[in-house]
């Protein structure tokens, strides 16, 4: 009865003993026949409740019975058992892609849009600085219309963050940057709803709307702030539902277009209407230029997108939307942040929103067939919106 009390059975403490005596150089090692043959003879069932976890791996019972050096097999290995190590071994080894960010950084992990602009904010950006031009320069007529009618200049306190605005857009995509592949790994999981990482290229990319395998080759004119906005689009609660409407019209069998590259070009057309300073009277009034940024790329898409399916464009029309889009915006950008606003208090109501209509038919992947024609790709309508950044 002893022996009880320590929490064992009768045959466990007897494999003790005889392991005791194996240490001191006094007997031979129990083996798992000999230690089972004594469990049957006491009737008990091995009790291990009384033991550390960490002492486990101590005992010579539990060692002898995992060593292969004493000869143990199982006696009888189900058919269910068989199957599942047959289904096992034909899954094919996975290998990590070499040109994949450091997983040390928790590449796996979501990241929201202020977590990555803090990372952009630490770095050396002084060499993409001095590629910016901040406003567009105008002469002649030109610059004295702007100066009697056009909007006011943005207030000397928010110049820095305009400029870090258009530094970022003259950052590229960085496969040695693990922040970079946290972002794009984001946009991929939040748009697809996948739970899975992604390799840095890959047809993949294709299915959400880039033109290619690499990511980092489409976003010409708009550099890493595509991407950014992209990011904000997604993990903002307010605005991840309008994405995920805007990406199911893009596969659209009849009016696909390739969302990604979409999105870049509603970020050019961003950007070009902060430097024309049609975004300063309101960047004046929040006393914000990122925030008021973030809004106005949103509310472009949107608009693009309400336009895109109710007046039943297709690809080929993607460059007359986006030169239309573009003068739009540039004129009337309040117009367009009332109708984010609107937009964003009817979907937090649960009320049918802009994109509310399911568009009929079949979802179709994207084609590679399409042309797309971008706003690099049109003839400048005006000598003041020539060239991006």
């Amino acid at each position: 009865m002893a022996r009880r009390d320590c929490g064992l059975s009768p045959g466990l403490n007897e494999c003790q003993e005889e392991d005791k005596e194996f240490k001191d150089g006094q007997g031979e090692r129990a083996s798992p026949g000999d230690c089972a043959s004594r469990e049957e003879d006491g009737g008990a069932l091995v009790d291990f409740a009384g033991i550390p976890i960490s002492e486990l791996k101590n005992r010579d019972v539990l060692r002898a019975l995992t060593a292969e050096a004493n000869g143990w097999e199982p006696g009888v290995v189900s058919a269910e058992v068989l199957r599942a190590q047959e289904e096992w071994e034909a899954v094919d080894t996975i290998q990590p892609d070499a040109e994949s960010w450091d997983s040390s950084d928790q590449p796996g992990q979501l990241i929201s849009f202020g977590e990555a602009l803090q990372h952009l904010q630490t770095l050396d950006l002084s060499s993409f600085k001095k590629r910016i031009q901040p406003t567009v320069r105008r002469t002649g007529l030109a610059a004295l219309r702007h100066c009697l009618f056009g909007p006011p200049k943005l207030h000397q306190g928010l110049r820095e963050e305009r400029d870090l605005v258009l530094t970022i857009a003259q950052c590229g995509l960085d496969s040695q940057d693990p922040v970079h592949g946290r972002v794009l790994q984001t946009i991929y999981k939040k748009l697809t709803g996948s739970k899975l990482d992604c390799a840095l290229r890959g047809d993949h990319w294709e299915d959400l709307g880039f033109q290619g395998a690499n990511p980092a080759t489409d976003l010409r004119g708009a550099g890493f702030l595509a991407l950014l906005h992209l990011l904000y689009l997604v993990m903002d609660a307010k605005t991840l539902l309008m994405a995920q409407e805007i990406f199911r019209l893009s596969r659209h069998h009849i009016q696909q277009f390739p969302f990604c590259l979409m999105s870049v070009n509603v970020t050019r057309i961003t950007i070009q209407a902060l430097r024309e300073e049609c975004l300063s009277r309101e960047c004046n009034r929040q006393q914000k230029v990122i925030a008021v940024v973030n809004s106005f790329y949103a509310a472009t898409f949107l608009r693009l997108a309400h336009v895109w399916r109710t007046q039943q464009k297709t690809i080929s029309d993607s460059g007359f939307v986006l030169k239309d889009l573009e003068a739009l915006a540039k004129k009337s950008p309040r117009r367009l942040l009332k109708t984010l606003e609107s937009y964003l208090a009817r979907a937090s109501k649960g009320q049918a929103s802009l994109l509310a209509q399911k568009c009929p038919g079949p979802q179709a992947p994207p084609s590679t067939d399409l042309t797309f024609t971008g706003v690099c790709d049109l003839q400048p309508h005006s000598s003041e919106g020539a060239g991006l950044i």
